[in-house]
């Protein structure tokens, strides 16, 4: 669930030096886009732009992965995607309707992820990488329910949560869906990795002050934050992310690479404004007010 609570701390990420330095003994190297790599080492990871096809990082990284190496490929990645985007847009300003947008992104961007984890595993199955096909299982497991947690968030606000969110599609939940299901699909469903990480490393920018700031919209015996609490620093993804890149740094090089891009081109939905513009108030209110349950 990424909003303006947890893409602020991305920007810290990025180093644009370019400079590899001479002492780092560990390097690791993505090419997430045409002419830009993110370069990693233990300490610090920058973004580059070879300038020649004999430079190191204009070819494919031929290295194994570390712990403290890979995580700052991945969140540099995620990152780089953030200041790609470049938008002075903002997203509205949080209110009681604009929570139940939210929640309705929430469920649609939970509500097929135990299916498609499943399809995943069968892909990495089918592959020969017993490892990854653990892993997406342990991901069904996890995410199992989370959608009916939106669902009742949406309840205990006094709505009818399925005529809600059968109604309310946002066009960045949707978005990030179809990439999920066009990576399970591939004959390597190795972006779902990706996907995952930027998923889950996201909702650790998700903190108390913002769960409070929430929860102060919502009349005090109601509870409307079940699906906020379990994707935040707070909940269970606070985990899961360092347990993904224990799994991803064991990868080989080219798996890793992809992994990189694959958080890249997921962030880079994220933080991408809607084409169209945010819904407004008004227009939520139109909605929401003949699905409102006695």
């Amino acid at each position: 669930m990424a909003n303006e609570a947890n893409i602020g701390s991305v920007n810290r990420q990025v180093d644009n030096t370019g400079l590899v330095s001479e002492s780092s003994s560990k390097l690791e190297w993505a090419q997430i886009a045409p002419g830009k790599v993110v370069v990693a080492n233990s300490q610090r990871a920058w973004l580059y732009q070879p300038q020649s096809q004999s430079d190191r990082f204009a070819r494919p990284m031929d290295c194994a992965g570390s712990f403290a190496t890979t995580k700052k490929l991945l969140d540099t990645a995620i990152a780089a995607a953030k200041v790609a985007v470049k938008s002075d847009s903002r997203p509205p300003a949080l209110t009681t309707t604009r929570w139940i947008w939210r929640l309705a992104s929430a469920y649609h961007l939970t509500s097929p992820a135990s299916r498609l984890f499943t399809d995943a595993a069968v892909g990495f199955a089918a592959n020969g990488r017993s490892n990854l096909e653990s892993w997406a299982l342990e991901k069904v497991e996890e995410e199992t329910g989370h959608d009916r947690l939106a669902l009742l968030d949406i309840k205990s606000l006094g709505y009818d949560a399925e005529a809600i969110v059968e109604e309310l599609k946002p066009p960045a939940a949707i978005a990030l869906i179809d990439y999920f299901t066009r990576s399970v699909q591939d004959d390597d469903p190795i972006d779902v990795v990706g996907y995952a990480y930027t998923m889950e490393r996201l909702s650790l920018g998700i903190e108390q002050d913002y769960i409070d700031k929430v929860e102060s919209l919502i009349p005090p015996e109601i509870n409307a934050t079940r699906c906020l609490r379990v994707h935040s620093s707070i909940g269970a993804d606070a985990g899961h992310a360092n347990e993904n890149v224990e799994v991803i740094a064991k990868l080989s090089a080219s798996e890793r690479t992809r992994i990189a891009r694959a958080c890249y081109e997921t962030a880079l939905m994220l933080f991408s404004p809607p084409p169209g513009g945010y819904i407004s108030d008004d227009e939520l209110q139109e909605v929401l007010e003949p699905l409102k349950v006695n």
